[in-house]
């Protein structure tokens, strides 16, 4: 087997179109990966036999002689070649916000043909199913803003600093499990601070709500079960190879409880010295939700006075 620092990475981003693919490329590309984007199928074997570095390549269902089984039977050939460490990445987003997308941009879906966007989306996520259940990471990107994906981006595969790389998300169960997740801890049984008043808007960064956690019973007893477990785990991981592993905690809302306990569990592994990232996962839907409010504000208040001036210029 060839050293694990001679062994040459590619990665193939695949996903639904809009759900950032491009982005992903461009991500890895500024890492100093060489990329492109929907080669024909079968050239691909020969492109990574000619390739002198870390290699990305876009594939998707506008590749020409695209069929999810040849992706995954070449990803497999890939994986018995001991001088190649293959990755397999999936882009994807919730319907509400590829629909979003191609509203604001005006693009046509490249499967909708003449027909709807939703269509097209339908017709993707059944031709990618098989891809996105073997892929080695998905990144959802509803609402994840691109410096935000950047950065998982940067902290997977950047490879910079030496050892495994730690990624924290906080979440809230009703919008989903974090997909990506190695290790999840459930806190919806402690208190909820979102029951008090005062403590209601804020979040799992302030120390009032940090406070309240703390008070809790059980708080003390979690918190040293999930530590030790971690700190047990994550040589382990190593060991077995692993470059990056995520641990997600949820809560009712991940906006109290999850955000404490991912940032207290990130200054415990800190201090541990693992590389360590945070991804509050929730703030970013709550920033999505506040700029989709200001932007219908903005359409409202735009609409009004145009209504306003035709009344005045007597146009009905």
């Amino acid at each position: 087997m060839a050293p694990a620092h001679d062994r040459l990475n590619v990665v193939l981003v695949t996903g639904l179109s809009g759900a950032g693919k491009n982005s992903i490329l461009r991500a890895l590309e500024d890492l100093g990966y060489e990329t492109m984007d929907n080669p024909p199928l079968g050239a691909l074997e020969g492109l990574i036999k000619c390739a002198e570095g870390n290699l990305a390549i876009g594939v998707d269902a506008r590749s020409r002689g695209f069929d999810a089984q040849t992706v995954l039977a070449t990803l497999e050939g890939m994986r018995q070649n001991q001088a190649l460490r293959p990755e397999l990445v999936y882009a994807t987003a919730d319907d509400e916000a590829l629909l979003s997308r191609y509203t604001e941009t005006r693009r046509r879906h490249p499967l909708a043909g003449g027909g709807k966007v939703a269509d097209g989306i339908a017709l993707e996520r059944e031709l990618t199913e098989a891809l996105r259940r073997a892929a080695d990471v998905v990144f959802d990107t509803s609402v994840l803003p691109l410096q935000a994906l950047r950065q998982r981006i940067e902290q997977r595969y950047g490879g910079g600093v030496p050892g495994m790389a730690i990624s924290l998300v906080s979440f809230g169960y009703p919008f989903g499990l974090p997909r990506e997740a190695d290790l999840v801890f459930d806190a919806r049984f402690l208190r909820n601070p979102y029951y008090v008043p005062q403590l209601r808007p804020l979040t799992g960064l302030d120390a009032e709500v940090g406070g309240f956690i703390e008070t809790d019973p059980d708080y003390a007893a979690f918190f040293a079960h999930i530590s030790g477990m971690v700190d047990f785990l994550l040589p382990r991981f190593v060991q077995e190879g692993k470059k990056y592993a995520t641990i997600a905690i949820g809560c009712t809302g991940g906006q109290h409880r999850s955000v404490y306990l991912v940032e207290r569990l990130a200054a415990h592994v800190g201090r541990a010295g693992w590389r360590v990232g945070i991804n509050h996962r929730e703030a970013h839907r709550e920033a999505h939700r506040e700029a989709h409010r200001e932007r219908a504000e903005a359409e409202r208040v735009e609409i009004k006075g145009g209504d306003r001036t035709k009344q005045m210029s007597g146009v009905k």
